[in-house]
């Protein structure tokens, strides 16, 4: 599951491929499950329901909202889920709920075998046509999009093939729907109506209970997204193929914590991985799948002309996509009926997102629907989504959701004491009920941003977190820090790969040697931005074991078996290099470009 070079990042994607499901062992699958056949008619066909065809861009604006209203209730109907999928073993497996197909791996050494099963609804998409959606009406908008959207279904021959596409488009095309009523309806945030958390909305996790026994666990399934790239890393790759310790990626490391938590305590915790078109592919090929291939859609600015444009022309699904993701893919109601009632969500790179008996056991016995744990804001964390009790009610807040003129107001731990670290604990049931009985709205984030050719786009995006305020005693739990070791950074990955941290069957422990439980403040400069550099810079990890603080920047260069102790400041200034000799201990050093040693 190793043997990923740093040239694994240089390799430019492969093309994007669908086999036909016929080809694919499905079969093994279907005749243990039949799914009743529903025709549904094509995007082409009924994006926007007849009495909105004929749009015109003066219509009043009570006229427009009652049109985008009725498209919303439209589409509502239309969005079915399939039939729910039975797994064939009850040995832990990891399910991939990419857009177009959830893929099954059965437990192996070598995690070696996938299998296809159905498909899947996560696709986001965002884009303009030829129009200027800024400066449209909402009727012309609507309509430009919905032609713009049939077009490119129609570019996809394959029945099977458009059939998936066409599902996607029709879910971003609802998103886009929403979005264009809410922007007509201008409804804002009422900063005046924002309060701090109340304290029974935020559980201290000192307060929790270890459990009896670990029945519980037979309860619950694990759902990791794994959508991301590590652009801000220079990767071109899924972030998870990583890898992070011990030369083992992200995906490693989660696979042996779920073996061994399922081997230790006898219990059947399936492993669910939720990818984009991003990851998919080499999702696939970290876990040594031989020729399955399976790809995602979604949509950008200049409008991609068909279906199989490159991937600069599509963005991809956020985590707040999970929802649909898993009650149209079929694996919420596999889920439940495997008797499975509880799903821990967490991001695959935080390492610290690990199963936690305790916040399932204070999940039972409180009768919660939704938890999510946050954690103590750091300046680190000022951009961070919080909690906030809105009229009375418990909601997430993210920083694009704020008004400039509060923004650094939402920055103070003063009012926003704690974030979200995106670990999410979900009642199934109360999941399917809320996705049958009103649909999962979780509210659409505006992202401006640039693409690569400098055109202004606008992103649209929704954040999982936000669906607390569905749920029925939804709460935040404060969790240790430790629950939250994301690798965003270049500095994350040195402080995650040295002698700080230690691995026990897959989970960071801290080192028993560091004699503070705080982990030290690591700081590199632009030279070890990217992962190419990182690796080129360091011919080994230092040993950080007694380091408080480490800032380095400029052209530096690590030998083999460095020491940094204390607090150690490397500067090289423009045109200068520093190379740190084999063996050299740092101890409250600033190396400066000329080589000379200030002890601090």
């Amino acid at each position: 599951m190793q043997a990923r070079s740093s040239s694994y990042f240089n390799t430019p994607p492969r093309p994007v491929t669908t086999p036909p499901f016929l080809s694919s062992p499905l079969t093994r699958y279907t005749t243990t499950t039949s799914s009743p056949t529903r025709h549904r008619r094509s995007i082409c066909d009924f994006v926007i329901p007849e009495e909105t065809q004929g749009l015109s861009s003066d219509l009043s604006a009570s006229e427009l909202h009652n049109h985008i209203d009725l498209s919303l209730e439209f589409l509502k109907r239309h969005h079915r889920p399939k039939a729910a999928l039975n797994r064939a073993s009850s040995d832990p497996q990891i399910l991939s709920t990419v857009t177009t197909q959830p893929v099954y791996i059965p437990k192996s050494p070598t995690m070696a075998t996938l299998v296809p099963r159905t498909d899947s609804l996560s696709a986001r998409v965002r884009g303009s046509s030829h129009i200027d959606f800024k400066t449209a009406t909402t009727g012309v908008a609507a309509k430009a999009m919905r032609n713009e959207i049939s077009r490119l279904v129609g570019t996809v021959e394959d029945p099977t093939t458009k059939k998936v596409f066409d599902t996607e488009m029709q879910a971003f095309f609802y998103l886009f729907t929403r979005y264009l009523s809410e922007r007509a309806k201008s409804v804002d945030l009422d900063w005046d109506r924002i309060k701090s958390p109340a304290d029974d909305q935020i559980v201290p996790y000192d307060t929790l209970v270890t459990p009896k026994d670990h029945s519980n666990l037979d309860k619950l399934a694990v759902l990791k997204v794994n959508g991301g790239l590590g652009t801000s890393m220079g990767m071109t790759g899924a972030k998870s193929a990583l890898e992070v310790k011990d030369d083992m990626t992200f995906l490693d490391l989660t696979v042996r914590q779920i073996e061994h938590l399922n081997t230790t305590n006898r219990v059947d915790v399936p492993l669910i991985l939720m990818t984009s078109f991003n990851t998919h592919e080499d999702t696939l090929r970290i876990i040594k799948n031989p020729d399955t291939l399976v790809s995602s859609r979604r949509l950008s600015s200049p409008a991609p002309s068909v279906q199989t444009d490159d991937k600069k022309h599509w963005y991809p699904p956020g985590h707040g996509d999970v929802y649909n993701a898993l009650y149209h893919s079929g694996v919420l109601d596999q889920l439940l009926a495997e008797g499975k009632e509880y799903l821990f969500v967490s991001n695959s790179d935080n390492l610290g997102a690990v199963v936690d008996e305790k916040i399932l056991q204070h999940m039972i016995e409180t009768n919660a629907e939704f938890i999510m744990e946050v954690t103590d804001k750091t300046k680190a964390d000022i951009k961070g989504g919080t909690l906030i009790d809105y009229e009375g009610s418990v909601r997430l807040l993210e920083i694009a959701q704020v008004p400039s003129e509060h923004v650094e107001e939402f920055k103070s731990v003063r009012k926003f004491k704690i974030f979200n670290t995106n670990n999410l604990w979900i009642n199934l049931k109360a999941l399917k009920r809320i996705m049958v009985t009103e649909g999962m709205e979780l509210e659409i984030i505006i992202n401006p941003k640039n693409n690569d050719d400098g055109q202004a786009v606008i992103q649209l995006e929704t954040a999982a977190g936000a669906a607390i305020k569905h749920f029925k005693n939804g709460h935040g739990i404060n969790v240790p820090r430790s629950r939250f070791l994301p690798v965003k950074s270049c500095s994350d990955l040195l402080l995650i790969k040295s002698d700080i941290y230690s691995l026990q069957h897959g989970q960071l422990v801290l080192n028993e040697s560091r004699m503070f439980e705080t982990t030290p403040v690591i700081k590199l400069g632009d030279h070890f931005k990217k992962i190419q550099q990182f690796q080129k810079r360091f011919k080994k990890i230092p040993k950080i074991i007694e380091l408080d603080h480490l800032t380095v920047t400029g052209d530096v260069y690590f030998g083999r078996n460095v020491t940094l102790r204390g607090t150690v400041i490397v500067v090289a200034n423009e045109g200068q290099r520093i190379d740190i000799p084999d063996g050299c201990i740092l101890e409250n050093r600033l190396l400066s470009g000329n080589l000379n040693m200030i002890e601090l």
